[in-house]
């Protein structure tokens, strides 16, 4: 679950931003961290609550 979270991350921020590889690892680093808060295989996780981790928001709490 959570490396596939970390390579589906890392293939969406080299998509989304070709010229900004610090993002896409970040991206990826922040999906699979969240992908540990969830139950069973399948990250479902949005790309806002991803970037909202990748911002700083680390408080703890998942808005769903």
């Amino acid at each position: 679950g959570g490396g596939d979270s970390f390579m589906g991350g890392l293939i969406y921020g080299l998509i989304a931003r070709p010229d900004d590889d610090q993002y896409a690892l970040n991206f990826a680093t922040a999906a699979s961290c969240l992908k540990h808060t969830i139950k069973g295989d399948v990250n479902l996780v949005s790309i806002a609550e991803v970037e909202n981790l990748m911002d700083g928001n680390a408080s703890g709490r998942i808005a769903r």
